[in-house]
């Protein structure tokens, strides 16, 4: 069984098609196709409060590429998702139904709640018995969530993310409010939180990190450094040096603020980076549906 995920962000649009294999009780998934479009729908949005005619019409484009590719494959089911550009934009419903008639694929646009439950998906096999705080930062949004173990303890999304430009009093703003909001949660006065990171601009500052070759954590303090070495290049330099893409090396300072910032707020040490995102918790949401099972046991015969 072949299955398909799209996920529709704010900085880049991903088509993942994974190989389902099934043994038993347990389910394998093989990653045959990747692709990441850097069309990035809240650069209009959240200046315009819409998607522009332009943008319209490359993303048409794309769609209409993806499903040729999912048809090409021969994907059993599919599943595409729009986040906070979507849900947004003041034309986002006539955008996902002019899409729907003219490419053949239907979006389903989510909030903030239901992408962090898909998302958690993703990170479950990468958790044990301890404490931690999930964040991902998105290019419209951030989602916190916190587990004790496997269970789901609280979870919010913050409209706060690496495309959506904000001042310093906003992003001030939101760093008090994400403060608050763990004073209150049972984490407020937890030990030995573990930090878990998802997104791209942390899949990033993690490849910097000379961890990168052994492991899957870094420390605060690690973080920390390599955002500052980041910051010392340019833009342009962030390009051809650091050999960022365009879309990422605008946005993976404020990024890494927010990052730090939530580490602090609930004294984790040490980050992990399972380098997986919300594209495999769609595919993992997919085979539920698609075969009525729930997922307990998942082996990866390749990394998403």
């Amino acid at each position: 069984m072949k299955l398909a995920a799209i996920d529709i962000g704010s900085n880049a649009i991903r088509l993942q098609i994974v190989k389902v294999f099934e043994e038993n009780d347990l389910v394998s998934f093989k990653k045959i196709e990747f692709l990441r479009f850097p069309l990035r729908l809240g650069q209009d949005v959240f200046k315009k409060g819409k998607i522009s005619l332009g943008i319209i019409e490359r993303y048409i484009k794309l769609m209409r590429t993806f499903k040729l590719l999912i048809e090409l494959y021969e994907v059993e089911a599919y599943y595409a998702v729009a986040t906070s550009a979507m849900r947004e934009a003041s034309n986002g419903v006539e955008v996902r139904n002019l899409l729907s008639s003219t490419t053949g694929v239907d979006i389903h646009i989510i909030y903030g709640e239901e992408e962090a439950r898909i998302l958690n998906k993703a990170i479950i096999p990468f958790l044990n018995k301890g404490k931690a705080v999930h964040i991902d930062v998105g290019g419209g949004s951030t989602e916190v969530n916190f587990f004790d173990g496997k269970k789901l303890l609280d979870s919010r999304s913050f409209k706060m993310g690496s495309v959506r430009k904000l001042l310093r009093k906003d992003r001030e703003k939101y760093f008090l409010e994400i403060s608050q909001w763990i004073k209150k949660t049972k984490f407020a006065k937890s030990k030995n939180v573990i930090g878990i990171g998802t997104g791209g601009n942390i899949n990033k500052l993690f490849k910097l990190s000379r961890r990168a070759l052994s492991g899957n954590s870094i420390s605060l303090v690690e973080l920390k450094a390599i955002r500052a070495y980041v910051k010392e290049f340019s833009y342009e330099e962030r390009v051809s040096i650091l050999k960022m893409n365009h879309d990422r090396a605008d946005v993976i300072i404020p990024a890494s603020e927010i990052y730090i910032n939530v580490l602090e707020s609930v004294g984790a040490g040490e980050i992990m980076v399972p380098k997986v995102g919300l594209k495999d918790g769609i595919i993992y949401e997919l085979y539920e549906r698609t075969t009525q099972k729930d997922i307990d046991k998942i082996e990866y015969l390749q990394e998403f």
